[in-house]
């Protein structure tokens, strides 16, 4: 046997030699505790408490929070919450903003003063317009005009042609789309038996009124009764009334488009029984629903 040979059998039994490890007491050299171990079963003890202790670690760093201390580790869920924050702020400082431009712009319309823009106009850029070319067809433009009036003002859409494709001899209160003057609940109908000839739409203090219609200014005064009333003349014999504002934007012989502001919800007058906006509408002389024609709620 070579001499290579002898040495793998005694370094096998070095391995395979126990040695014992004796805890006893100091004072009486009691035996407390023993235990006897090999070399080679120490490494492989070594080696799973290794395997373990690096197991149970990536176990607590994937499932804990403990993973977001790790540098160069992105923070998943914080990142999350702060672009959600950040996204809540901004709706925030956006609504706040917009009740300060209308508050605003309400107390300039008080004043008789000019309105501002939300998004002021740059007027040092030169737009040349005479490039822009549409082509929209006349079925395209009508459909438009009619998704654009029922999504933002609830109009009455009649089944008949528009007002701009119908004879001046045709033209019924049917034909026309009527903006809604103010949102809000009916407390009291249309009821010609008790001499009703409107709807109370109940409201709250400074709210603007608008024109239903495109139309003149016909009466802009103040009664002991209705408190402040306007009137407005339309086309095709349409009369609108509006009373018991508490303040009016407008006076007599004032053209005035669908959707102008004209008035501010109040309570004036004896007749009033609360903040609300008695509406009344009337076509050829006739007083008629409103509710009709118009979506108030």
């Amino acid at each position: 046997m070579s001499k290579g040979d002898k040495k793998y059998p005694l370094e096998q039994k070095r391995q395979h030699k126990k040695y014992r490890l004796i805890i006893t007491n100091d004072q009486t050299f009691e035996e407390k505790f023993s235990f006897s171990i090999s070399r080679i079963n120490a490494a492989i003890l070594f080696i799973s408490l290794t395997i373990i202790t690096f197991f149970i670690t990536f176990l607590i760093i994937l499932f804990t929070p403990l993973k977001e201390y790790i540098p160069g580790h992105e923070r998943q869920t914080s990142l999350r919450e702060i672009y959600r924050l950040n996204n809540r702020v901004d709706s925030l400082l956006l609504d706040q903003k917009q009740k300060n431009l209308y508050l605003e712009n309400l107390r300039r319309i008080l004043n008789n003063e000019d309105t501002i823009r939300e998004f002021p106009v740059d007027t040092s850029v030169d737009i040349n317009y005479d490039t822009i070319k549409l082509r929209n067809s006349n079925e395209d433009s009508i459909f438009r005009a009619e998704f654009e009036n029922e999504q933002m003002f609830n109009l009455y859409f009649s089944e008949g042609k528009p007002p701009s494709q119908a004879s001046a001899k045709t033209v019924t209160i049917r034909d026309f789309n009527f903006f809604t003057p103010l949102t809000g609940v009916i407390t009291s109908h249309f009821d010609i038996t008790k001499n009703h000839y409107g709807v109370d739409v109940a409201s709250t203090n400074n709210e603007a009124i608008k024109a239903t219609l495109s139309g003149i200014v016909v009466l802009s005064d103040w009664t002991v009764e209705t408190g402040n009333v306007l009137i407005i003349q339309h086309a095709a014999n349409i009369v609108s009334v509006y009373k018991h504002c508490s303040a009016l934007l407008v006076k007599e012989g004032d053209p005035v488009n669908a959707g102008d502001p004209i008035a501010i919800a109040g309570e004036s007058g004896k007749q009033q029984t609360g903040p609300h906006l008695h509406f009344e509408l009337w076509y050829n002389s006739t007083p008629v629903n409103p509710e009709k024609y118009i979506l108030f709620e």
